[in-house]
């Protein structure tokens, strides 16, 4: 990631304007032990209270690694019950990378949120139909399956 994504200015850019970046070496103790740190690159999204939200392992290029902030900051937010929050990165992970590997679980909990901040399980129905749609054999939309059920 050295070579190809860090030195990206669109990366630099987004980890800039979102994150606190801290960068340990893999085997670095206390850290890979505390957070279980096996391999390099394992990038760990935190909260200011040192809990993990979302983990990725292994390399990323540019246009893989935004989307797996988009939905690093989401699920933090989404963690948090900051719904509004998770659902605007969310959205931004959707329309701005439709085509990511990282969309799916974006639709998945961009229904869930809504749900949340609702109480109306139409979006949950909604989420699973466009999984069901554009990616019919992600895990995403199986977890998702319940959901064709809602009236």
């Amino acid at each position: 990631m050295d070579a190809v994504t860090y030195p990206d200015e669109k990366v630099i850019d987004f980890i800039n304007d979102n994150f606190i970046p801290l960068r340990v070496v893999f085997d670095s103790e206390p850290y890979a032990s505390k957070f279980n740190v096996k391999w390099t690159p394992t990038i760990i999204t935190l909260d200011s209270e040192g809990r993990e939200h979302y983990r990725t392992l292994g390399f990323l290029s540019p246009e893989d690694f935004i989307p797996s902030l988009y939905l690093a900051i989401g699920k933090s937010s989404f963690d948090a019950e900051k719904l509004d929050t998770a659902l605007s990165y969310f959205d931004n992970l959707l329309t701005k990378y439709p085509d990511s590997e990282f969309t799916p679980e974006g639709i998945y909990l961009q229904g869930v949120s809504r749900y949340k901040s609702t109480q109306n399980p139409v979006p949950l129905k909604e989420a699973y139909e466009e999984l069901n749609k554009k990616y019919p054999g992600s895990e995403w939309t199986k977890r998702a399956y319940p959901y064709r059920l809602i009236q």
